[in-house]
């Protein structure tokens, strides 16, 4: 696994094979987009004027969504609906955006909530990084349809895009603490196991 603190000096090897001419501007799109979605989502949270149930989290994630989907469209990439959700596509890498905590958590105690949606796993599945061949290979038998059906290519993003993880912490007082990205793999018990990470500065949040 390889790991990287976020150099400044410009964008990682990693992030250039990825997104080539765009890696330098998507790694600084990435933590201003992160940014402006938090002060979308902490203005719902304050309008909505309740103490629990808040609005943020769901605001949060539909912003972050529509802000690297913004950032994709700065840069000459595409955005793609998957069952009524957008997602940014950059040099065939699709971004995957997940707040992971509400505290600053490390980033190995991220997990998929149990009753994650089947369009998040088939992501992971048909598009993340998958067990090397032949490690916990299924019996023919018992490749059920779903089974199949999760490890089947998305058509709206072709079978040639690969997924890179945006895993962030945030909340609605303090904004967004940490910022990763990278490739992981989806395990069984919907923890991570991470071929790639590294961490991205944190934009400040725009002025109201």
């Amino acid at each position: 696994m390889s790991v990287s603190g976020g150099d400044t000096a410009g964008p990682s090897d990693w992030a250039v094979e990825r997104f080539g001419r765009h890696a330098a501007a998507l790694s600084a799109a990435v933590p201003r987009h992160l940014a402006k979605a938090h002060a979308r989502a902490r203005a719902a949270h304050l309008a909505a004027g309740l103490k629990k149930r808040s609005p943020y989290g769901g605001a949060l994630a539909e912003a972050v969504r529509e802000g690297l989907a913004d950032a994709a469209r700065e840069l000459g990439g595409s955005v793609r609906d998957i069952r009524g959700y957008e997602y940014a596509v950059i040099n065939e890498h699709v971004l995957f955006p997940y707040r992971y905590a509400d505290k600053p958590r490390p980033l190995e105690c991220a997990r998929l909530p149990a009753d994650t949606s089947p369009t998040r796993r088939r992501l992971f599945r048909a598009h993340g990084p998958q067990e090397p061949d032949g490690l916990f290979e299924v019996d023919a038998g018992l490749a059920t349809e779903e089974y199949l059906g999760l490890h089947e290519a998305f058509e709206e993003l072709g079978a040639s895009t690969e997924l890179v993880c945006v895993f962030f912490t945030a909340d609605a007082e303090n904004g967004i603490h940490l910022i990763h990205w990278g490739q992981a793999r989806l395990e069984p018990d919907r923890t991570f196991t991470w071929l790639h990470k590294e961490q991205l500065p944190v934009a400040p949040v725009p002025p109201g």
